[in-house]
């Protein structure tokens, strides 16, 4: 059985400012943190590079025949990756490539495990001139988690 319901209590700012004099370490990792979050997110919007969703991929590459560059050690390519993606591992991946000229004119999107080590690529991409680059928010583990189908070899 359940108590007896409570009413839900708001906290007053003279309560805030008593919790955070009697807290300083916790009150000032909260705001750290805080400022910290605010600042990557201001910082992912002036970079220029896009965040897509899985689906915002699959039409990606069904409606603009994107090139989607997979960034994972070969053996997790191996395991599992997006169909028709190419796999360049961050240690051999070079923008300036004269291969990858013909790709300037096309939406590139970049694939890693978690979406990080793409933003890293997708930011030397728009130095060499890449105008349409975009990167896969959340990683092949989004692409999984969203249920979409991988393709196992190489």
């Amino acid at each position: 059985m359940v108590g007896p319901s409570r009413p839900i209590h708001a906290v007053t700012f003279a309560e805030l400012a008593a919790f955070a004099g009697r807290n300083p370490v916790l009150s000032l990792a909260f705001v750290g943190l805080t400022v910290a979050i605010i600042a990557n997110e201001i910082a992912g919007l002036l970079s220029g590079i896009k965040r897509i969703g899985p689906s915002q991929l699959t039409a990606l590459v069904n409606r603009d025949n994107a090139l989607v560059i997979d960034l994972r050690a070969a053996a997790d390519f191996a395991k599992g990756h997006i169909a028709g993606s190419k796999n360049v591992q961050m240690s051999q991946f070079d923008p300036e490539n004269k291969a990858l000229a013909p790709a300037k004119a096309l939406p590139v999107v970049l694939v890693c495990n978690v979406g990080q080590t793409a933003g890293v690529a997708a930011k030397r991409l728009r130095k060499a001139g890449f105008t349409n680059v975009a990167v896969l928010e959340g990683g092949i583990r989004a692409w999984l988690a969203a249920d979409l189908p991988v393709v196992k070899g190489r």
